[in-house]
């Protein structure tokens, strides 16, 4: 049973100045919380803290997350969750309305990003997140010919410094669809970047119609280490299930289950299964039905339904017994391309999930249930999970991503790709910056010259310690010079050709590396 929410954590929650708690054209689940960064951005650690004391001790699931209609302009609710317009979450692009409109407001509008100059420069929606937090993020896609042919562009997507996928939507839009790719991230800070950037394959401007950023209860998917890996979705089915796509209110965190058959005969059933001891929480509704043989033989799988690339691989597969099952035990060996998965696997009523997380595969996924000897009952199988196992690439140096924002705030028009991760992927690192080599990379230099930059040169430069070379001529850059004596590394200094005043600090004469200035 869970314990009611203490009013103590109702009143942080609704009154607590760093919080903003909104509940407008929301579903009955879907509370989110953002945070304001701007007053309070420094105190989050105590009170994202506190609060996180009151989600886990006290056991009251507070689900959050972004749900961004790209391209609109006014909120909408959708099969009783709210989706807001994106504009707040990303600093350039274009929204566009299509011409085709949709029972799905969120298909006929999209936002789109210029491909001219804007080759490897990324577009990125940043989204507040609890760091560490657990966050599925799905990107949505249905071209609607908004670049003015027939032809979806071919781009990259990437979250934070690690590549995702490239989104390809030519096959699904051929045939009417939009396109999905889902993923499993955790925040490696204070937020999340989702980029779209063009690539030399790309003939048009990139765009996107849907982005969500949901997060996930901590159990889920636990057995994979977030800190280095990702989860790429590839599959997820209800077996035996003929009806509309499973997800909120089914499902709690609006996975989407999809239907799949199969030769072998379907199963529907009521089973009351207590899926909270799950540890993915599956919905309930997923063991429903199954895919069931009635004699004790076995049964062959040709699933995931598609042919994987080389890499390794986290499963997880579900099962609950037929109520209406008669003659003992239902136990089974479980083989995957022949390699035992799992040995005298028991399912009962109760259901059980049997997951591996590092499985390798290869084109063809073949997965056999064997009968154990004497056992008088064929196997069965509910629902299938599967992700490919995504390596990540690290991130910026923290202390360098905190300066270069501050110089980027100090500039009233920072280039458009200054978003994201500064230096990752390599070949996406910011305009005008170079980086370091390793997880953990350095700024190094900084080179924006004649990049018609205004404002002013944040004293925060100075805390990129790893710089060696600084371009900023050219520009119309006001206010003081920076003390720059921190960078111990400085061989090169460009600021003329700005309207920079005051004095250069003396202090310049002891960078013992400073030879052009």
């Amino acid at each position: 049973m869970k314990i009611p929410f203490p009013p103590i954590c109702l009143f942080f929650l609704f009154w607590f100045p760093s919080l903003s708690l909104s509940q407008s054209l929301r579903g009955k689940w879907k509370t989110w919380v953002s945070f304001n960064f701007v007053n309070y951005g420094e105190s989050f650690d105590f009170y994202g803290f506190l609060f996180f004391f009151c989600f886990f001790v006290f056991g009251f699931y507070l689900g959050s997350g972004y749900l961004l209609d790209c391209g609109a302009t006014i909120p909408s609710v959708i099969n009783g969750l709210g989706w807001n317009p994106d504009q707040d979450y990303v600093s350039g692009g274009t929204p566009k309305v299509l011409l085709t409109q949709f029972q799905n407001p969120t298909l006929s509008t999209v936002r789109t990003f210029p491909l001219e100059n804007n080759l490897f420069k990324k577009f990125c929606y940043v989204i507040p997140a609890f760091r560490t937090g657990r966050y599925l993020i799905r990107t949505t896609y249905f071209y609607g010919g908004v670049n003015g042919n027939n032809n979806p562009p071919v781009f990259d997507q990437m979250v934070d410094g690690t590549f995702w996928s490239i989104v390809n939507t030519t096959a699904d839009y051929s045939n009417g669809n939009a396109s999905y790719y889902e993923g499993i991230f955790a925040a490696a800070g204070k937020s999340i970047s989702v980029c779209l950037a063009a690539n030399t394959y790309t003939d048009s401007d990139p765009f996107i119609s849907a982005l969500e950023v949901i997060l996930l209860a901590n159990s889920l998917y636990n057995a994979t280490d977030f800190g280095t890996n990702a989860l790429k979705l590839v599959a997820r089915h209800s077996f035996g299930y003929q009806g509309p796509i499973i997800r909120y209110p089914d499902d709690e965190f609006d996975r989407c289950w999809l239907p799949l058959g199969e030769d072998n005969s379907t199963t529907t059933s009521t089973r009351n299964v207590d899926v909270s001891g799950f540890w993915n929480l599956p919905p309930l509704q997923v063991f429903q039905t199954d895919l069931e043989i009635s004699q004790p033989e076995p049964m062959v799988l040709l699933w995931p339904p598609v042919s994987l690339p080389k890499s390794l691989y986290y499963l997880a597969l579900y099962f609950a017994d037929n109520p209406n099952s008669t003659g003992g035990p239902r136990v089974f060996d479980i083989t995957v391309n022949g390699v035992a998965y799992y040995s005298n696997l028991t399912v009962d009523q109760a259901g059980v999930a049997v997951f591996t997380n590092q499985w390798p595969l290869a084109g063809v996924t073949n997965i056999t249930l064997t009968p154990v000897a004497g056992s008088t009952l064929g196997p069965l199988i509910n629902a299938g999970e599967a992700f490919e196992i995504l390596k990540l690439n690290g991130t910026t140096l923290t202390r360098d991503v905190i300066s270069i924002e501050k110089v980027k705030a100090s500039f009233q028009n920072p280039p458009v790709d200054w978003n994201g991760d500064p230096c990752l992927p390599r070949q996406y690192s910011w305009t005008g910056v170079t980086c370091s080599e390793g997880p953990r990379p350095r700024i190094i230099t900084l080179n924006l010259t004649s990049m018609g930059l205004s404002g002013s040169i944040s004293p925060g430069i100075a805390n990129l310690t790893a710089l060696s070379a600084i371009w900023l001529g050219n520009n119309s850059l006001t206010g003081s010079i920076a003390d720059l004596s921190s960078l111990k590394r400085l061989n090169t200094l460009h600021l003329e050709d700005n309207k920079l005043g005051g004095e250069i600090s003396p202090s310049l004469g002891n960078l013992a590396n400073l030879r052009e200035m």
